[in-house]
């Protein structure tokens, strides 16, 4: 099939040459003529594990191009993907200007009959918004359909390849039997909805998993309490085929730019029709409290924060990714910034954009984590990147000043903390100081 992807985002970069991995001609659109040249030229403008490789390989196979003519695009395409951004405004809902704008521009260029398909993160209703204002200046017949995406960052194209289902929204049989045989290399688990269904679908799986993150994280600060192991407590609830296993994992919360700005638009939309959804504003809040637990425990350790010099390993919201949108780092080290501490920092593939982002002085950038680490008073690992883990502990014990880790994303084991020096405090797990574990006095009955 020959398709536009109006977007290059990581949904709409990945969804397209994802499509053209399958034997698909796709033309991938963005009016950012910056990142076309980029992307012609064979640079990636975002981290993703195996993209650059397919680019180029469907690039020489003449499967895939990059554009900024819009009109070309759509009117060589049966079907029109938008994968626009839809930012969060100040109040939480998504901005939908961009992807109001991309349709009225298809309904002037489209000459004749079109698939158009929504594929970015919208309210429920925006597709047939979007529809009436192709509608409006469309002189041909089209059909409309929401396709919304599940990928990962980091593991995005593995995930798109190789999909849990793919949901399908439209009121058309004749969009619905085309995009079957679109996806069909993909899954056999496509399900068909209404449009309006499609599009809540999205919001409730991202809000169900943001839920998942929340409760762990509730359960691993009482857990710390009471001198439970919050990995032991969450093994065995995965083991409850009702629950299950995934996203049951105790840290510092979510970020990226998923399931913050999905959970916030997923109040909007609720309060929109007068319901209170009190339920997911207790997860965003869990979750925004649950990054200062960091603080909490450095404090514990070391008392005031004033001079002390902190190093902080990991950036980015997540490992294998470049993305800092909402990353805890962001929150975590301001906070240290306020009261007064030295903040030195790495990450191995987001240092630029986080410092971009932040926009504060104060923070010393390092280029590898020893140099962050070197004569630190204490260690934050905010991000489980496979190279942290390569570090055996006695380096880093040899690198600090002081023997203090602080790891938000329990990546040591306790049996690799016996025996060393660390004053050590992760999420959810008995604490070990001096590599011996703090008994919790017993609560009384």
């Amino acid at each position: 099939m020959k398709l536009a992807v109006i977007g290059t985002g990581y949904v709409g970069l990945v969804s397209g040459v994802c499509f053209a991995e399958l034997g698909n001609e796709v033309t991938c659109v963005d009016n950012v003529a910056s990142k076309i040249e980029r992307l012609n030229k064979g640079e990636v403008p975002i981290y993703e594990p195996g993209l650059k490789e397919l680019i180029a390989s469907n690039t020489d196979a003449g499967r895939l191009t990059f554009t900024s003519d819009l009109t070309a695009a759509i009117n060589q395409a049966e079907i029109i993907i938008i994968a626009v951004g839809t930012p969060s405004l100040p109040n939480g809902e998504a901005n939908l200007t961009f992807i109001e704008k991309v349709a009225e521009e298809i309904g002037r260029e489209i000459h004749d009959y079109k698939i158009v398909v929504v594929k970015s993160t919208v309210p429920v209703g925006t597709n047939e918004k979007v529809a009436a204002i192709i509608e409006k200046h469309a002189s041909v017949p089209f059909d409309y359909a929401s396709v919304p995406e599940f990928l990962r960052e980091g593991t995005a194209v593995s995930d798109t390849l190789n999909p849990d289902r793919i949901i399908i929204g439209t009121e058309s049989d004749r969009a619905a039997q085309a995009l079957r045989e679109l996806h069909a290399p993909l899954t056999e688990r496509i399900t068909v909805t209404d449009v309006r269904s499609a599009e809540m679908i999205k919001y409730a799986s991202n809000a169900f998993l943001a839920t998942k993150i929340s409760f762990i994280n509730e359960i691993a600060n009482i857990c710390e309490k009471v001198g439970a192991n919050v990995e032991e407590v969450a093994g065995g609830m995965g083991l409850d085929h009702r629950i299950g296993s995934s996203f049951l994992r105790a840290g510092i919360g979510y970020g990226g730019s998923c399931f913050p700005k999905d959970t916030q638009a997923l109040i909007q939309i609720a309060g929109h029709v007068n319901y209170d959804f009190k339920l997911l504003k207790s997860v965003v809040e869990v979750n925004r409290d649950q990054r200062f637990n960091v603080i909490h425990k450095l404090e514990t350790i070391l008392g005031d924060l004033e001079g002390r010099t902190i190093a902080v390993w990991g950036l980015a919201f997540k490992p294998e990714t470049d993305d800092v949108r909402d990353a805890p780092a962001f929150e975590i080290i301001s906070a240290l910034l306020d009261k007064g501490a030295v903040v030195k920092a790495y990450d191995p593939i987001a240092a630029h954009n986080f410092e971009q982002s932040f926009g504060r002085p104060g923070v010393i950038y390092c280029e590898s984590a020893e140099v962050a680490a070197l004569h630190a008073d204490a260690l934050c690992l905010l991000t489980e990147w496979k190279q942290f883990k390569q570090i055996s502990l006695q380096e880093i014990q040899q690198w600090l000043k002081s023997p203090n880790l602080i790891d938000g994303r329990n990546m040591y084991s306790e049996e690799q903390l016996v025996g060393t020096d660390f004053v050590y405090y992760s999420v959810g797990r008995p604490s070990l100081n001096r590599g011996v574990r703090e008994q919790i006095p017993l609560v009384s009955l």
